[in-house]
């Protein structure tokens, strides 16, 4: 399972690693404790703290007397250390993810309280993305309900391999064995069908601490640990993945005045201390990458790989913010220097050279839906993996997932809120990625929706789509083996490039194109219009205008340029292209490749454009004789930040070109 591209780790590696995680942090235990409503799971984390004495004395008393004003007597209400909003206290439930944090002798945790109501399954989704160990709280006179079935299945998506099953309530049915093994039973059948491969059964009193921290009098014929007992020594230290290294950049660090950038702050591992080479004025010379390594070891002097670019190098030295440390491993966050000078940004990711994530636009996807407004086909949204940041279209919904039956709805074309299916997206920029089963932190993202800014789902990746193209097991690769790129920019004189200009139809990015097109040819350079008239007669003749063929339309017309500016040709690209993401695609291509892109926006008013109407085309979409129009029936989503902005109702052709060449040669492209 921890194999990739051939490479393997030995069982002295693997305990060398685990021994430095386990200097590297304290033990800590994440746990996430679900469970349906009323059935105790406020009451279980109030219990644990009262009873292994993590209360304080004022907070002690504040309960006390929250106790007193809400039941009117002096039994302590331990549910309400943890329900915190009002609305939690007046209904009695569970409703936001409340986090409580103390410690024992053995270990430290970190305790996810979540919602047990349906409405809240997002919130349990938060709070169980970190969590290494589930504990599932059942009422044992209610049994195994929908709820239960839910959360289960939601931690083994998430990938948590620990569950821990507690059995609450067992003083309300005189602690009968049968009662207990009648819940555990129905449980293990429902769960023979997830992934969980450690599950723990325990029947506990929360209300009155019985197998909680102590083992209980009351049922003698448990043989197990009390729960605190269990969740001291369960052995999570295997679950981390040691051995495929991945370090998503987060910052790059460049100490001393006025140095620092936008990508992090001015500060250097060790600083306080003297550490690193300096320069004669005394500022460190220094350039580091730092971010929380998110699996694997890395060591003084290896070897590594920086994604997206292919670039290989050594590790020069691994720092942390006291100083440099011999080797480092997940999930601690370093800084590490190379041996060559890269160029390395916010988003990429640092690997071992021969054991590589995956580099795709193209991903198929688990997602648990947490907003009002349902994901359909065809929707775009802000999409967040690891530190990389871009935009996805949902290209389709494949199923929706019945949590009571695990059955796969294929006939739901669209995800509810607290709805789980699988989704295909497609991304403006490549993400690097692994298999969520794989690796939790490279293999999960999260979707936003950029008009509000809300997280609208969480998503776990399960692989790069394997029916396009290209995508089936890597049997189609790029062949690098011709003239290098600088040895025949050098030979024609000129760099080549894409102008892509965008605009509503009839704005007079054809117009533009030509006489841009036909200056550079006079002055001597090479250049080509890619008019998309003109592809859509051939290249792009089977394709209509709906939003997922324009989409595919821009895709082919930006790996054509992309083509014509690799062999040392300006690209002239005149595409109304009305979507920013395909529009940002387009970019992406070109990006990944290394090549000059300029966006260009023909700004002419709707109105401009409809009066010279040279095709008619307005005319018959108010008439309704086309459907689908852009600018009429159709969105256009004019650039934000184009490269170059053109107004030709305001300037004459010449100027405008004019305008187009100053830019070209400001690029250096000219």
């Amino acid at each position: 399972m921890f194999s990739s591209g051939g490479t393997t780790a030995s069982d002295g590696e693997r305990a060398l690693a685990a021994g430095i995680q386990e200097q590297a942090t304290a033990p800590l235990l994440r746990l996430v404790l679900t469970g349906s409503v009323d059935d105790g799971k406020s009451t279980l984390i109030g219990r644990l703290l009262y009873d292994s004495k993590q209360i304080l004395t004022d907070q002690l008393e504040a309960l006390r007397a929250a106790s007193a004003r809400r039941n009117g007597e002096d039994a302590l209400d331990l549910s309400l250390l943890t329900d915190g909003l009002r609305a939690e206290r007046e209904q009695g439930i569970t409703i936001d993810v409340a986090y409580r944090y103390f410690q024992t002798a053995h270990r430290k945790f970190i305790i996810a309280d979540t919602p047990g109501h349906e409405r809240y399954t997002r919130n349990m989704v938060t709070g169980a993305s970190t969590a290494d160990l589930a504990v599932i709280l059942i009422d044992v006179r209610q049994g195994v309900v929908e709820q239960t079935r839910r959360h289960a299945f939601i931690a083994s998506l998430l990938g948590i391999r620990h569950l821990l099953v507690c059995v609450n309530k067992m003083d309300l049915v005189d602690y009968a064995q049968d009662a207990f093994e009648r819940v555990e039973q129905d449980f293990r059948e429902f769960c023979a069908r997830l992934e969980a491969t450690d599950v723990t059964f325990v029947p506990i009193s929360a209300m009155h601490g019985e197998n909680v921290v102590e083992r209980s009098e009351q049922m003698d014929w448990y043989q197990g640990p009390a729960l605190l007992y269990h969740l001291e020594h369960v052995h999570i230290a295997s679950d981390r993945n040691l051995i495929d290294c991945r370090l998503p950049v987060q910052w790059v660090i460049r100490p001393g005045p006025g140095s620092g950038t936008a990508a992090g702050p001015s500060v250097w591992p060790g600083a306080g201390i003297g550490a690193g080479p300096r320069k004669g004025d005394g500022v460190p010379d220094y350039r580091a990458y730092a971010g929380q390594i998110a699996a694997g070891v890395f060591r003084t002097g290896d070897p590594v790989l920086i994604l997206p670019s292919g670039e290989e190098t050594r590790i020069a030295s691994v720092d942390s913010f006291d100083g440099p440390i011999a080797e480092a491993c997940a999930p601690m966050s370093i800084a590490v220097r190379l041996e060559d000078d890269l160029d390395i940004s916010r988003g990429d990711m640092i690997c071992r050279p021969h054991n590589r994530p995956t580099v795709d636009r193209h991903i198929e996807a688990i997602v648990c839906w947490m907003s009002d407004e349902p994901v359909v086909a065809g929707r775009r949204y802000a999409i967040k993996h690891t530190t990389r940041s871009a935009r996805a279209i949902v290209e389709e919904v494949r199923y929706r997932i019945d949590v009571n039956s695990l059955h796969r709805d294929e006939n739901a074309r669209q995800l509810g809120l607290n709805d789980i299916g699988r989704i295909r997206l497609r991304t403006t920029a490549p993400l690097i990625f692994d298999e969520y089963r794989r690796n939790r932190t490279t293999g999960s993202f999260i979707l936003i929706d950029e008009s509000t800014n809300s997280t609208v789902a969480a998503g776990m990746i399960i692989e790069a789509h394997m029916d396009r193209p290209g995508g089936e097991g890597g049997q189609v690769t790029w062949d690098v083996r011709h003239l290098e790129r600088g040895a025949r920019y050098a030979l024609l004189g000129q760099r080549g490039a894409t102008v892509w200009m965008t605009g509503l139809p009839a704005s007079g990015k054809s117009t533009i194109a030509g006489a841009l097109e036909e200056r550079l040819a006079r002055d001597g350079y090479r250049a080509y219009r890619l008019d998309g008239d003109n592809l859509r007669h051939g290249l792009n003749s089977d394709l209509g205008f709906d939003p997922a063929d324009r989409a595919e339309n821009i895709r082919r017309i930006a790996h054509v340029a992309s083509l014509f500016a690799d062999a040392g040709t300006i690209a002239i690209v005149s595409v109304i292209s009305p979507y920013a993401v395909d529009r940002q695609l387009a970019r992406t291509v070109h990006d990944g490749h290394q090549l000059e892109f300029l966006e260009v926006f023909v700004d002419t008013p709707i109105e401009e454009c409809e009066r010279r109407d040279p095709k008619g085309l307005y005319a018959r979409a108010r008439e309704r004789k086309i459907r689908g129009f852009t600018g009429v029936d159709a969105p256009y989503e004019p650039p934000v930040e184009a490269d170059v902005e053109l107004r030709p109702v305001e300037r004459l052709l010449d100027d405008v070109v004019d305008q187009l060449v100053a830019a070209l040669r400001a690029r250096g492209v000219i």
